[in-house]
């Protein structure tokens, strides 16, 4: 047996091989190694990235209780979809979706599913809407080949990835300047026979804000009681559906409407739980489809799965109902004002300082900040994104709105739970020094700006 070089007893000793070496990244490698350096070469590669306590862009959950954290770790191996081996995980899914629709106001029995995230959810909703408007019209004797779905620019791509994937007819309600949601005028001109639903956003991840759900389920009401069109609602409630019952809890948007017969929630967004977790609600049982339930005998146990994935963790449902049963109402209440307050102190900070202007500050919003800058600056919200970058790491995001409000420039500050009152303090004093920086330097670099993070978040 060949003896270890001196240089390989000294990694083996004091360090890590992949210190000298190139890490692999394109052929597969002929032999392993040891753990340790397995576990070195891939925190060295992560260290690079960005720091999730100042990331103001991603609505995705980076913070968990250690407890909540120990559940995660100590359930990775559960797969979900065995519900003969693991049934309580299984049974505690369902008491999530029972607890969900109770929050939801659901009338009585419902039914719903644990997802992915909301883009799975929105997927099976959308779904349901169009296996339930094609059983309407073949029992009417009617067409089915042209089925719409109307909906506003202000939704998650997700939606007109469904249109595109499902051969549906996007109806997309353009954004105007100084109107970033959409409401019962923008949607009637758009309805017909062959409109499966309309989807209306419960915090949007442009400014914020909801669109006129209200009023929406007001026009399908009246359009029901004419007796031609039974059109139903979906909310995308992917942000806002952990933050609107807790902060806002007398405005009606849920199941107390008529029309809204589907909810889709993101856990790991404002229910607080690492991802991925999102959940599909039902106003009724019968508003799910029968025809996209299969019944499944999957190792000795048939069951009913309505999903698009199969196998998937049980970690994050557990955690889930984890926080459902550690902060019940009070503690989510507690936890979105907190945030809400930090988000508001924000708010009057920025606005101080004179160089912005607040997006619909005093409407309920989500517990964020959308601002843009005031006219005559020789800089604009994409520099002031890249400054904050360079000099503080912070990863503000700064993007233009849809169309027909595409001009619009706009920044945005989503305000967690892990984002105290001091750091609020000196994320407003960054952006004050940034601002003044770029007002004596005249803007970012062409190269610099190439690397402005422009997203949204997820």
């Amino acid at each position: 047996m060949t003896k270890p070089s001196i240089d390989e007893n000294s990694a083996l000793l004091y360090g890590n091989r992949f210190l000298t070496e190139d890490a692999p990244d394109k052929d597969f490698p002929d032999g392993g190694m040891s753990a340790l350096d397995a576990m070195r070469l891939v925190g060295e590669e992560l260290a690079l990235e960005g720091d999730p306590q100042r990331n103001l862009a991603t609505f995705v959950t980076t913070w968990m209780e250690p407890e909540a954290q120990r559940i995660i770790t100590e359930n990775l191996y559960r797969n979900f979809i065995d519900h003969a081996e693991y049934p309580i995980s299984a049974e505690i899914e369902q008491r999530c979706v029972r607890m969900l629709a109770d929050l939801y106001h659901a009338p009585g029995e419902t039914t719903g599913t644990r997802t992915q995230g909301s883009s799975e959810a929105i997927m099976l909703g959308a779904l349901s809407l169009k296996w339930k408007w094609k059983q309407r019209r073949e029992a009417a004797s009617l067409p089915v080949e042209k089925p719409n779905l109307v909906f506003g620019g202000d939704v998650h791509v997700v939606w007109e990835k469904f249109c595109r994937y499902f051969d549906v007819e996007p109806r997309i309600v353009p954004l105007q300047e100084g109107k970033y949601t959409i409401g019962p005028e923008d949607v009637q001109p758009l309805v017909d026979e062959n409109t499966i639903g309309v989807a209306a956003v419960l915090g949007t991840t442009f400014t914020g804000h909801m669109d006129d759900i209200v009023g929406i389920n007001e026009l399908l009401v009246d359009l029901k009681a004419e007796g031609e069109l039974d059109v139903p609602l979906h909310v995308d409630a992917a942000s806002g559906g952990f933050v609107w019952p807790f902060l806002y809890p007398g405005s009606e948007w849920d199941f107390r409407l008529e029309q809204v017969r589907s909810i889709n929630v993101s856990g790991h967004k404002f229910g607080l739980v690492y991802p991925g977790v999102g959940w599909l609600i039902f106003r009724e049982e019968s508003d799910l489809a029968d025809d996209l339930v299969f019944y499944e005998n999957y190792l000795g146990k048939t069951d009913a799965t309505f999903t698009l994935n199969f196998s998937t963790g049980a970690a994050m449902v557990l955690a889930q109902y984890y926080n459902f049963v550690r902060l019940g109402r009070q503690g989510y209440t507690y936890v979105m004002e907190a945030m809400q307050k930090n988000a508001r102190a924000l708010a009057d900070k920025l606005e101080e300082l004179g160089d912005f202007e607040l997006i619909g500050a005093g409407k309920e919003q989500l517990p964020l900040v959308a601002f843009k800058l005031v006219e005559g600056k020789n800089y604009d919200e994409f520099d002031l994104s890249w400054q904050l970058s360079a000099e503080r790491g912070w990863m503000l995001p700064a993007y233009t709105l849809p169309p027909n409000a595409e001009k619009e420039k706009v920044l945005r500050a989503l305000v967690k739970e892990t984002l105290s009152r001091e750091q609020v303090d000196r994320l407003a004093g960054d952006i004050a020094q940034a601002c003044k920086t770029l007002g004596e330097k005249g803007g970012a670099h062409p190269n610099e700006r190439k690397q402005v993070k422009t997203g949204t978040g997820y």
